[in-house]
């Protein structure tokens, strides 16, 4: 900024954004200063550098607004966790399947999860059943990205939402 840049020519770009062609860093500065603004180094690596002459205070708070932007949108989808039991009711059983397709619809990756516990182990086809019935039920929201595994007690399946079928925006 202003008297901290050292290259020996800069390309200057004015206020409104046009060019002003390579000029000495003094000149430059010379003529910020005539209209009251900064000379700021927009682009240190480039050759020569380029300089541009705008207001500090605004371009440090444009610059904040755009890493801000640039956050917001690169958050990536969260994986969220379902849990069932095998001998989850059947209208506990829609809930969570209502929010399955809820987080997919939202973009989110799900992970369905059965947990059996003691005499459950024995009788592990009917968590595979509930698992089956759960995967066919929500194929049209979401696609199955590991197909149901046992994770020592647990019975655990992946799903992603459909390609293609982005995160809807919000109301």
């Amino acid at each position: 900024m202003n008297d901290r840049i050292r290259a020996r020519e800069i390309r200057v770009i004015d206020d409104e954004g046009g060019q002003l062609g390579v000029m000495q860093p003094f000149e430059a500065l010379k003529i910020a200063r005539e209209k009251g603004l900064d000379l700021v180094e927009i682009s240190p690596t480039a050759d020569p550098p380029v300089c541009k002459i705008t207001d500090y205070g605004k371009y440090l708070y444009q610059a904040n607004k755009k890493a801000h932007e640039q956050r917001k949108s690169s958050r990536g989808s969260a994986l969220k966790e379902v849990k069932f039991r095998p001998a989850t009711a059947e209208h506990d059983y829609q809930v969570r399947k209502n929010q399955i397709i809820r987080f997919l619809g939202e973009g989110h990756k799900v992970r369905a999860m059965i947990f059996h516990r003691g005499r459950e182990m024995a009788h592990q086809e009917v968590g595979r059943a509930k698992m089956t019935r759960l995967l066919g039920e929500i194929v049209e929201h979401g696609q199955i990205e590991t197909m149901p595994r046992m994770e020592g007690n647990v019975l655990v399946a992946l799903l992603a939402p459909k390609k293609g079928a982005g995160a809807p925006a919000k109301a």
